[in-house]
């Protein structure tokens, strides 16, 4: 079994290869990489591995990213700190999805799970009970409220009230429809795990965008495309290019 480590800890790194040493003695380890960048070129380089294992955040960004940058279609099994991103994980070739810090008898569980979704003799990962998973999953609750601070008070903000959440100067704001803004203890990418994707789109990297906020859609420059929202911030919002296919999907209700 030949195998891909993504994890940007390198003593997370080396108890992860030493679990699946120790369970897979015939297991070969690839490459560690420690970035989206660097998993992404190593991809671009090298014959993908049977399995990989992806730490979902890393230092310049989600893991997420690496299937966007790339046509990556083998199996994964994630591992991360947090468990807000189990539904996102499951839509792109996940078998299992591992907490931190990984116990080797759950590591076990997954390894067994790949092999036995690996049995059929495609060569495509076409595993039926992965959908039933999403199935699952996608019956999980999206959040529907966030804590605000607003001077001395707290003020519980309902999700349905939010025209978009941006990023700025290191800080997660949520931009309602009353126009008012509201700073989130959350990251852009934490509260993009947390809403409900039919609902909300990223466009790029500082804009989740409600589909209600949208009153106009503008074909831009360069294939991308400029969204008129309601109580726009001084920026233009500009889908990204990679993203234009999958947001006009997202417009007809494919999430």
């Amino acid at each position: 079994m030949k195998i891909l480590i993504v994890e940007d800890e390198p003593l997370a790194a080396a108890q992860l290869a030493a679990h699946i040493s120790a369970l897979q003695p015939e297991a070969q380890i690839l490459a560690v990489c420690d970035t989206i960048k660097a998993t992404v070129e190593w991809l671009q380089n090298n014959e993908a591995p049977e399995l990989a294992f992806f730490d979902i955040q890393l230092g310049d960004g989600l893991s997420f990213e690496i299937f966007e940058q790339t046509n990556f279609g083998q199996p994964v099994i994630f591992t991360t700190a947090y468990d807000d991103y189990a539904i996102r994980a499951f839509k792109v070739n996940s078998v299992d999805y591992l907490l931190k810090p990984i116990e080797r008898s759950e590591l076990k569980k997954a390894l067994d799970k790949f092999q036995q979704l690996a049995k059929p003799a495609t060569s495509s990962f076409t595993p039926d009970i992965l959908h039933e998973v999403v199935a699952s999953l996608k019956k999980k609750n999206y959040k529907e409220r966030f804590l605000v601070k607003v001077g001395t008070h707290l003020r519980v903000i309902e999700t349905t009230e939010v025209l978009y959440f941006y990023s700025f100067e290191k800080g997660t704001y949520a931009k309602l429809s009353d126009g008012k803004d509201y700073l989130l203890d959350q990251s852009l990418e934490l509260v993009e795990a947390m809403v409900d994707p039919n609902v909300f789109f990223r466009i790029n990297r500082k804009y989740l965008v409600a589909l209600k906020s949208i009153s106009d859609v503008i074909a831009y420059s360069n294939s991308r495309l400029k969204l008129k929202v309601q109580h726009p911030n001084d920026d233009d919002f500009l889908v990204a290019r990679e993203k234009v296919k999958n947001f006009k999907s997202w417009l007809e209700g494919g999430v």
